[in-house]
């Protein structure tokens, strides 16, 4: 069987979740299938090393303009022309009048159960308010058309049943993300001194994986992390990745607190491969989402042996399990006494890095690549 799998944006230089989880996807199908043959459709970009071909694995960089043209008309144009039997679209959309097999990953769908005029009034970039709509127009018309829907959680494959009303709908599934296998604890000072002097990372910290969606609870984070400090007096800093200063300025104005900016240290973008060592050298991982369909950080920090703080909401407990404090992320306080209650019990702290790891250690992405195979295997055989 030939399998097409659309990976559009993992040649970018700056990779984030979605682009992740169908790299990781790749490396592991070229590990455990080497029956089937596979073409990997991406867009030409920095990257271009980051998988390589082989025997039954091809590469086709397609041009094709912006984001709806490339997906909608180059993707399906060539997926027909290299004689796919199963095409599979890793990022929530796909071509809607595309006559090969489809296989669609839904990570989620937060951008239908929000309003059209909300979207647009959010505090999201406009990237991620034209992607938003983009995905509301077609995702309905492809929910029908797929003939498997992977998504990411039983949370929200139960989103996905309600919305759509397809809660019996064989064709919806979950299969689960996965850690890649270097993130564990981090014991080489040399690998951990060079992290540290890349990133300008101060002794102590906090590390929190925030972003401008309204999802990821900036602000919440950061009103937080405010009466962490006043409540304490503690030296702490707040570690947060690839954040605009200014924007980071407004939200400190709102929650009226400027002067918190002396103690956050933005870093930039970090290299994947890099994380595992900041996880490592902070003291704690912050992660109250108000909405997440997986929350890969989460798993990434417990196999790193750091305790988490995350949110009660969503697909959180799910994953998280037993082995993280749970947190309402709309009441700032709670956020606030589980820092503390993390700093000042060391036996918490002992219990928590113990069970994280065990925790991290259920989910791995050669299983998802497994899981997917079957899905692919049941799809051709249709």
């Amino acid at each position: 069987m030939k399998i097409g799998i659309e990976a559009q944006r993992i040649f970018r230089k700056k990779k984030h979740g979605m682009d992740m989880v169908a790299l990781e996807l790749i490396r592991n199908l070229q590990q455990i299938d080497k029956e089937n043959e596979y073409v990997i459709f991406v867009k030409p970009d920095e990257d271009n090393t980051i998988i390589k071909e082989t025997a039954n694995f091809k590469i086709v960089e397609l041009q094709g303009g912006a984001y709806p043209m490339w997906e909608q008309v180059a993707l399906p144009k060539a997926a027909a022309k290299h004689g796919c039997q199963v095409l599979h679209c890793t990022s929530n959309t796909a071509p809607l009048f595309c006559k090969i097999p489809l296989v669609i990953t839904l990570h989620d769908i937060i951008y239908m159960e929000s309003s059209a005029i909300n979207i647009i009034r959010s505090s999201g970039s406009n990237y991620q308010k034209f992607g938003n709509i983009y995905r509301r127009l077609i995702v309905p018309k492809l929910v029908r058309k797929s003939k498997k829907i992977i998504t990411v959680s039983n949370f929200e494959k139960d989103c996905i049943g309600k919305f759509f009303g397809m809660q019996n709908d064989k064709r919806l599934t979950t299969v689960y993300n996965g850690v890649s296998e270097y993130f564990q604890p981090v014991t080489d000072a040399g690998v951990l001194k060079a992290v540290k002097e890349k990133y300008n990372l101060p002794d102590n910290y906090v590390f929190f994986l925030g972003n401008t969606h309204p999802k990821k609870n900036t602000k919440g984070a950061l009103a937080a992390f405010s009466q962490f400090l006043k409540q304490t007096g503690s030296d702490m800093k707040l570690v947060m990745i690839d954040y605009d200063k200014t924007e980071l300025e407004k939200l400190l104005q709102e929650i009226g607190d400027a002067e918190l900016i002396s103690k956050i240290v933005l870093t930039g973008y970090i290299v994947n491969h890099d994380l595992p060592a900041i996880y490592a050298q902070s003291q704690l991982f912050l992660y109250p989402s108000l909405r997440e369909s997986f929350g890969i950080p989460l798993i990434e920090a417990m196999a790193c042996g750091v305790p988490v703080i995350t949110s009660n909401t969503s697909s959180m407990p799910e994953i998280a399990g037993d082995s993280a404090i749970l947190i309402d992320p709309y009441k700032p306080e709670e956020i606030t006494a589980a820092m503390i209650k993390v700093f000042n019990d060391n036996n918490l702290r002992t219990a928590m890095i113990k069970d994280g790891i065990v925790q991290a250690a259920k989910f791995s992405w050669k299983a998802m690549a497994q899981d997917v195979l079957k899905i692919y295997t049941e799809t051709g055989n249709q």
